[in-house]
């Protein structure tokens, strides 16, 4: 294998600079020193948050003609960007957003792309949301540029949306009726070890595209989830399991009890219909990363909540398609 240089050596591209993901990686990135340029379809909405050597471009993944530009000179490309969000045609934009990407990446002469997808057996029938993960990953692949894709289940932090699901329904109903999918096995993993694996990505010894799969320490279910929000909390909860209920359904029932979009919620549990854990264990021996387990995890979210949110899930207008005001991020009606 080859030896690759480490994320201060080269300029460093990332996309989804306005994310949940991408706004942590980028201070990551900034404060190792790493020379950081970032891609933003509105470059005003990063004035002000970024280091002072750090570029700020605009640009847009389904523009091809802007993403030359953004990428001359760089070294290694994150690539955070998907269209969750969109009312339709979500796995379209997504595909013509990574077809852009790779050959721009390619003809510019690009080191290394560092992709973070989603973790699901790609021989299952995997719902729409990780079926596009995973075909953007390869797209990516295909490219010629040596990729990283980093495989991810629930991602547990403060501000993310598998958190702030949980949060809100512990927090909201003290008996709950749980359907099947709250059942589904996870590995999920800490944000701040996702970060570590994002900046440990741009220089692992690679010799061709690599896929690696990674979790927390514990496989556990949204409902185990719960159970421990609950327990550090100090809140009394009774589940009640039901045999069935849709994921059209539940999304609704999300809608009616916790602040997110109804849409963004159906899409979440269709993705996890299936289990989401580590069957390859390549990144516990490539990355010298071992991931806190669940406990550990809640318990770091739930402190930086009380300090608020570095980034929250619904930060990129992709991402909840929301709409903005004064007073936050409205939801039909609901503000965050």
């Amino acid at each position: 294998m080859t030896t690759t240089a480490g994320p201060a050596d080269g300029r460093i591209l990332v996309t989804g600079a306005t994310g949940y993901v991408g706004g942590r990686l980028r201070r990551r990135l900034e404060e190792t020193g790493a020379r950081v340029r970032c891609l933003a379809r509105d470059p005003q909405r990063l004035a002000g948050r970024t280091a002072p050597g750090t570029e700020v471009v605009a640009g847009d993944v389904l523009d091809a003609a802007s993403l030359g530009p953004a990428l001359a000179g760089v070294d290694t490309a994150y690539y955070l960007v998907h269209s969750m969000g969109a009312a339709r045609g979500f796995e379209d934009r997504d595909r013509a957003g990574a077809l852009n990407f790779a050959r721009a990446a390619a003809t510019a002469g690009v080191r290394r792309i560092v992709y973070l997808g989603g973790l699901g057996d790609d021989t299952a029938e995997l719902s729409p949301h990780l079926r596009s993960r995973i075909e953007v990953g390869r797209l990516l692949r295909d490219s010629g540029v040596p990729t990283v894709e980093l495989r991810a289940s629930i991602v547990l932090g403060s501000g993310s949306l598998s958190f702030e699901m949980i949060r809100s329904l512990t927090e909201r109903l003290p008996v709950m009726v749980t359907p099947s999918w709250v059942r589904v096995q996870a590995q999920p993993i800490a944000v701040a070890d996702l970060l570590d694996y994002l900046i440990a990505a741009a220089g692992v010894p690679l010799a061709a595209s690599r896929v690696y799969e990674i979790g927390g320490a514990d496989r556990v279910s949204y409902g185990d989830l719960m159970r421990e929000y609950a327990r550090q909390r100090g809140l009394r909860r009774l589940m009640v399991p039901v045999p069935m209920l849709t994921p059209w359904l539940s999304s609704l029932w999300l809608g009616l009890v916790t602040p997110l979009y109804a849409r963004i919620g159906r899409k979440l549990i269709q993705s996890i219909q299936h289990p989401t854990v580590v069957r390859d264990p390549a990144a516990l021996r490539d990355f010298p990363i071992r991931p806190v387990g669940m406990a550990e995890a809640i318990a770091r979210a739930l402190a930086a909540e009380s300090a608020g949110p570095e980034t929250r899930w619904c930060d990129a207008v992709s991402s909840a398609g929301a709409e903005r005001s004064r007073a936050g991020v409205r939801y039909r009606g609901r503000l965050l």
